[in-house]
């Protein structure tokens, strides 16, 4: 009777493991699209932008102190990456009943404040933050269209300096 239990047990763990979700982007790895809501009440996809070569996917927030740093550096990339078909695409992942601040209220606030030049969406069920494995805000990651695919080429950091951006290096 023990075996007999053993096995069920052993079976339903190996059944509820493969409904887990899967494990989120490496680089190298094809990203699904995503459709958010932008401050301007439209949904945002990568499909939209039918010329871009790229894109900049930056998590970001309104309440963190790091984040509130590099708000001027993403419209910065924004303004320089855009150009050259590389748009950044702002999405702040955070639970509004845990952060208040970050309501989508809120974010429209911020956008209009800083003059964001770039959408700034909001990740409700934090999907797609799951799905980057993003960890901190900002956090940062360079998409490539390849043959129509769209290929995670890079995550980490935005530079190396939060507190003096005219000391970072790029990353």
């Amino acid at each position: 009777m023990k075996r007999i239990h053993s096995t069920i047990l052993f079976a339903s763990i190996v059944l509820l493991a493969s409904f887990s979700p899967s494990a989120s982007y490496k680089v190298g790895d094809p990203v699904s699209d995503f459709s958010l809501k932008n401050i301007d009440g439209k949904m945002v996809s990568m499909a939209d932008y039918k010329t871009a070569k790229g894109f900049i996917v930056v998590f970001t927030c309104n309440h963190c102190p790091f984040a509130k740093l590099y708000q001027q550096r993403i419209n910065d990339l924004n303004n320089e990456y855009a150009t050259k078909g590389f748009p950044v695409l702002a999405i702040n992942p955070n639970d509004v009943e845990t952060v208040p601040e970050d309501s989508y209220e809120n974010m429209i606030i911020r956008a209009k404040e800083k003059k964001f030049t770039f959408p700034y969406l909001i990740d409700e069920t934090q999907d797609i933050a799951k799905a980057f494995n993003a960890t901190k805000t900002p956090h940062a990651f360079i998409v490539f269209k390849v043959n129509g695919k769209l290929i995670l080429k890079y995550a980490g950091a935005i530079d190396d300096n939060a507190q003096e951006p005219e000391k970072a290096k790029s990353q």
